[in-house]
């Protein structure tokens, strides 16, 4: 028994009820499978999804977890929430031109109540939300896939009864460990789907509750509709999937609550047949409700239409290649293959990959491609489901599939490139959504099978050892999704086509220090994508760092040449030519970063430093300001410029300068540093002592802080301390320049010191 049926007493009108509601055909009749209380039964749902996803919990951000969260200005208490409705999901504002129009404010803001609540970017608060969310959201399949597969029926009481207490158990199972949901729940951006997926089914449980007090299908409740109308609103809020559940609600309705024959209604419309009143549509208010539902997401996306602008979201080839092949037959045929391999990922989720983008599916540009076989098989099993959906004599196998096929399939609609151009070639996290459809086909043929078969637990044990398996592809899958190295490698042996998986690696590599090896997966992304700009500008920084400044210049022009407008390599063959002593090529690549790039500190920064090579010392301190108006915690200007006033003897000046500096940036020991050095020149003895003092404090192995504090100390007349110091500096540092000669000179001046006194 399940536990919304329970009732010790004499049957009443409830157990009646119930027993009317059982003469339709039940799939908890023919399988061997666990019969649990709801309660119980969700229980165990949420455990097992909490196992599958726990060892995610300590992860680090990974991907693009560093875009939307950590670089994110939108998560920061400075940041106004207002903000929060005129950006994109990584921060940037609708109105850009390099705007992804993924418009996601709810989401953003869960976010900063978790960046807000740990007091920083750690990670486990951001994690655990995610594991809470799919456990939540798992649990609520259980009412989901009773109402999917069971059908939607109610006591005399109001209370909805759950008529497929084993299949629903077995189908939010199957949708608990699936393995292609651990982007959604152990990659930190996935979020924005768990939370569209939440609300998504909190939306079709609203509309199911409009129909709690329908006897013969004329009542229904106007509210309950404009929830689930408001639910999906929010759903989209989350994520741009979260719309389609409005259609979801209008199928549902026509199938489950008027019980249409979509066959019976297209023959009746093509003939005209005057006995149209007879389905009901009118009736029962269906055309009133489905006009509720569809002026609502109308005007939904209405209102998204004007916040997020008419212009689309610029994507590249290398995101979408097929979107931008000329052929409409290569685009369609590639868009087909993309389906089969969504499919594919659902029926075999093995082979995950975190981007499936550069190369990693080649275009089908032929037809005698043998890749053309997955369209083939993709397309006969639709035709025949669907086939069976409309012509099958039996409404509740009907019901079932066209049920199954339209949570499969309306879902995937916005990711599907029919309506506009999308920014990746397959994405697991989009499936999240398509999956309850393939839990609802799964359960409903395991059913037949189970009809058909002899010795049924034979059956059910394969089902429970597909869910096993499926939990440690989970476990497994979580754990490589714990830090970028174990990402990033893990998908070298899925797509070894994909230049953005080689890139990732030597980034990561070269993060670690590990050039040598950088260099190679920088190569070979570069091998596998000659246009792949971000991989030739991350090799050329690489090689100017080992001064391999040729090889270093005709990677970074070449990526200039490539794309006109891509700064961070202008700034880089800057810096290259620079170094090279070609300082009029130098300055002219730095002027066009910053032509392409308004607000850019770095490359300020740089032109100062080769104004300064050059002796335009005025150019170098402008250029340096200019970093620090940018970006006012930029310590190296501020240093340079302290260090050129001080060099120029502008000793004044370069004080105004380093307490400005300390003012905006109190715990930066270089700055305390050369505001000691200009202080100690000024005979300003006891604050430059008190700054030294202090910057040793906090960087206690700098050979140079303790040399120069020696120097003070032996200028002030204190020898003993300044004997002590030159002794620690030369420890540190036995070559520190000036410092042995200095020390020399104490020594002979302390012996000296000692004869007149003996």
């Amino acid at each position: 028994q399940i536990c919304n049926q329970h009732n010790a007493e004499a049957p009443n009108l409830e157990q009646v009820f119930h027993r009317m509601a059982q003469t339709e055909p039940n799939l908890d009749h023919d399988i061997s499978w666990f019969l649990l209380p709801s309660c119980w039964a969700k229980i165990i749902v949420a455990l097992i999804s909490f196992l599958c996803f726990a060892n995610s919990y300590d992860g680090d951000f990974v991907f693009d977890d560093s875009e939307a969260i950590i670089n994110n200005k939108d998560l920061r208490a400075e940041t106004p929430l207002g903000d929060l409705w005129h950006h994109d999901f990584w921060g940037s504002k609708l109105s850009s031109n390099t705007s992804h129009k993924s418009y996601r404010p709810l989401t953003v803001l869960t976010f900063r109540i978790n960046y807000l609540f740990a007091g920083g970017f750690y990670p486990v608060g951001f994690h655990v939300i995610n594991i809470i969310l799919h456990c939540t959201i798992s649990v609520l399949m259980v009412d989901v896939f009773s109402i999917l597969l069971g059908g939607l029926q109610f006591s005399n009481k109001g209370r909805r009864l759950n008529l497929a207490p084993k299949t629903s158990l077995l189908a939010a199972l199957l949708f608990a460990v699936h393995p292609v949901h651990t982007e959604c729940v152990a990659g930190i951006v996935g979020r924005a789907d768990l939370l569209c997926a939440l609300f998504f089914l909190l939306s079709f449980l609203g509309y199911c509750k409009a129909f709690r007090e329908n006897k013969e299908g004329h009542n229904f409740s106007i509210f309950w509709v404009l929830v689930s109308v408001i639910l999906g609103a929010v759903a989209m809020l989350c994520k741009e999937q979260g719309i389609t559940i409005l259609g979801l609600n209008a199928v549902f309705d026509a199938l489950v609550i008027n019980k249409l024959n979509v066959l019976e209604l297209i023959q009746k419309l093509l003939h005209k047949d005057k006995s149209l009143e007879n389905i009901g549509l009118l009736r029962k208010g269906l055309l009133f409700r489905i006009t509720l539902l569809m002026s609502g997401g109308a005007s939904i996306l209405y209102i998204r239409w004007r916040i997020m602008g008419t212009g689309p979201p610029a994507f590249t080839e290398v995101d979408n290649p097929a979107s931008f092949a000329d052929s409409l037959f290569v685009r369609a045929i590639n868009y087909n293959y993309y389906y089969s391999l969504n499919a594919w990922l659902l029926l075999c989720p093995w082979w995950l990959c975190f981007d499936w983008s550069m190369g990693c599916i080649p275009l089908i540009k032929s037809i005698s491609d043998w890749r053309i076989i997955a369209l083939a098989a993709l397309w006969f099993c639709l035709i025949g489901l669907i086939c069976q959906a409309l012509c099958s004599e039996d409404s509740h196998k009907r019901r079932i599939l066209t049920l199954g096929l339209g949570f499969l399939i309306i879902p995937f609609l916005p990711a599907s490139n029919l309506f506009f151009r999308v920014g990746f070639v397959i994405a697991e996290r989009v499936i999240y959504l398509p999956s309850i459809g393939y839990c609802i086909l799964f359960t409903y043929g395991f059913s037949l099978l189970s009809k058909q078969a002899k010795k049924k637990k034979i059956l059910a044990v394969a089902v429970l050892g597909i869910l096993v398996i499926n939990v440690m592809r989970c476990a497994l899958r979580s754990s490589q999704w714990r830090s970028e190295e174990q990402l990033f490698r893990s998908a070298l042996s899925v797509c070894p086509l994909n230049a953005k998986v080689h890139y990732n690696v030597g980034k990561n590599l070269a993060d670690k220090g590990n050039q040598s090896a950088a260099i190679k997966y920088y190569r070979e992304a570069v091998r596998l994508n000659p246009k792949y700009v971000h991989a030739m500008n991350n090799l050329g920084n690489i090689l100017k760092e080992r001064n391999e400044l040729q090889e270093a210049e005709e990677l970074l022009s070449l990526a200039v040449q490539i794309q006109p407008d891509f700064a961070a390599a202008w700034m880089n063959l800057g810096i290259v030519q620079n170094s090279l002593r070609r300082f009029e090529e130098a300055e002219q690549s730095y002027w066009t970063a910053i032509k392409h790039r308004k607000k850019y500190p770095d490359c300020y920064y740089n032109l100062g430093r080769l104004y300064a090579d050059l002796n335009r010392h005025i150019d170098a301190l402008n250029a340096w300001r200019n970093a620090t108006v940018l970006k006012p915690e930029h310590s190296l200007a501020w240093n340079n410029m302290i260090i050129l006033l001080d060099n120029t003897g502008n000793l004044a000046q370069a004080e105004a300068v380093g307490r400005e500096a300390l003012g905006l940036i109190p715990n930066d020991h270089s700055l305390m540093f050369s505001l000691a050095n200009v202080l100690g020149k000024s005979q300003k003895y006891k604050e430059s002592e008190a700054l030294f003092l202090k910057a040793i404090k906090a960087n206690p192995n700098a050979a140079s802080y303790h040399g120069n504090l020696a120097v003070l100390y032996h200028r002030w007349g204190n020898l003993d301390l300044a004997k002590k110091h030159y002794e620690v500096s030369l420890k540190l540092d036995p070559m520190a320049p000036g410092t042995k000669e200095n020390y020399n000179l104490l020594r002979r001046k302390l012996e000296q010191l000692q004869k007149k006194g003996g």
